[in-house]
């Protein structure tokens, strides 16, 4: 059988063998429900610290958005990069401000985030849901207070 593999050395997912794409589902599942025992086995036997799923979100996206701390601390030890931005042209840290998740901002600030990636940026994010609280620890400049910021869609009319 020969490979379709994508120029980055990618294989497409409809060449994985079923097994593959199980575990990898049980991966991603773990990282939204914090299962930091099962993902750190994972991890000390070979997983990829930002193995990927098809939206482009990685494990630490997964966990940092559904807020579990010590799950998101444990990743970015283990290597997971906290700059890498989604499908949709999300950031890790502006998931969490969005979230409100405090702890794992300053996590992923004192990893080395770039509060300035993605759209929205996590500073136009803080701005927006007026988190003023996270400012400093997103390194915030006078520069980004000029910043034009998103408007938050209006919700659709009602029809009742």
């Amino acid at each position: 059988m020969t490979s379709t593999a994508a120029p980055d050395g990618v294989m497409p997912t409809n060449e994985l063998p079923q097994e593959t794409l199980a575990f990898a589902h049980r991966m991603f599942d773990g990282a939204r429900n914090g299962q930091t025992e099962l993902l750190q086995a994972a991890l000390g036997s070979g997983l990829p610290a930002n193995l990927t799923n098809d939206e482009g979100n990685t494990l630490l996206m997964l966990a940092a958005y559904a807020g579990h701390v010590d799950l998101t601390r444990s990743l970015v030890e283990r290597g997971g990069d906290p700059n890498r931005i989604n499908d949709k042209g999300q950031s890790i840290v502006a998931g969490a401000v969005f979230k409100g998740h405090t702890e794992i901002v300053r996590i992923l600030m004192a990893a080395g985030a770039d509060a300035r990636l993605g759209t929205p940026t996590a500073i136009q994010t803080a701005r927006v849901f007026r988190r003023n609280d996270l400012f400093e620890v997103l390194g915030m400049k006078d520069d980004d207070l000029r910043e034009e910021v998103p408007s938050i869609p209006a919700p659709p009319p009602s029809t009742s």
